[in-house]
């Protein structure tokens, strides 16, 4: 008697976000960063790395980095890259165990998954990103895998948080024209901008029922890294597979 072909084994998505906390580098990068553009010395890049990868429970190679320019350049993978993806803010995948990996030091990590489809994107989200539709370019590559909107959920990973980010009123303006729940006062009564709620808006909006957010503002918690607090930082990563 013919057996049936074995079902496909059941994957499902995965999140991780990172702190500074664990790794080699040495101030001002102290202790875990993951971004090898930032000046840190490149060996303790790669050992920090590494021990992600080790945590992870996948080799290094399975790792897919960005070289991320704040537009809204979205790459498909289906295999180990060799490098950080060019111009790309957005990766998206549906092969199991390959690690998409998004750094931030304020801007807004966005991990989506699709788990019916098996479907998972890794996005970078800063104030240009919010602005040029990173987000609604990532849910498109999604869906031409075949994604819907509907079954997809949304991690906001710790990000600078509206009370601590001052800007410019002409440029909340013209973050707000896009998504105006971003548009905010911060504590000191000046304008500002809460990248997370703006993301939000924009994801309920295109259809996805469930969006998360990680509290922590990355400017007040010294445990994460802030761009906007320190200057010269390191990096910490919101990572998403199929696992």
């Amino acid at each position: 008697m013919t057996q049936p072909p074995a079902a496909p084994r059941a994957v499902r998505p995965r999140r991780v976000v990172t702190d500074r906390r664990g790794g080699r580098s040495r101030p001002p990068y102290a202790s875990f960063n993951l971004g090898d553009h930032v000046g840190d010395d490149p060996a303790d890049v790669a050992a920090n790395r590494e021990r992600l990868a080790r945590e992870l429970g996948v080799p290094a190679e399975r790792l897919v980095w960005m070289s991320q320019v704040h537009g809204t350049g979205v790459a498909v993978v289906d295999g180990p890259v060799d490098g950080p993806v060019p111009d790309t803010d957005a990766l998206v995948t549906r092969t199991p165990g390959l690690v998409l990996c998004v750094l931030a030091a304020d801007c807004v990590p966005v991990l989506l998954a699709d788990p019916v489809e098996g479907v998972v994107a890794a996005v970078h989200a800063g104030r240009q990103g919010v602005q040029r539709g990173v987000v609604p370019a990532a849910l498109a590559a999604m869906a031409r895998l075949g994604s819907r909107p509907a079954d997809v959920t949304a991690l906001l990973g710790p990000a600078i948080c509206g009370a601590c980010y001052e800007v410019p009123r002409a440029m909340q303006a013209e973050v707000g024209r896009v998504a105006p729940a971003s548009a905010v006062r911060t504590r000191k009564g000046t304008p500002g901008l809460d990248l997370r709620a703006g993301l939000a808006e924009l994801l309920r909006g295109a259809g996805v029922a469930q969006v998360v957010h990680d509290p922590r503002c990355t400017a007040e918690d010294r445990f994460l890294y802030s761009h906007r607090r320190d200057g010269v930082t390191g990096r910490q990563a919101g990572v998403t597979w199929l696992g």
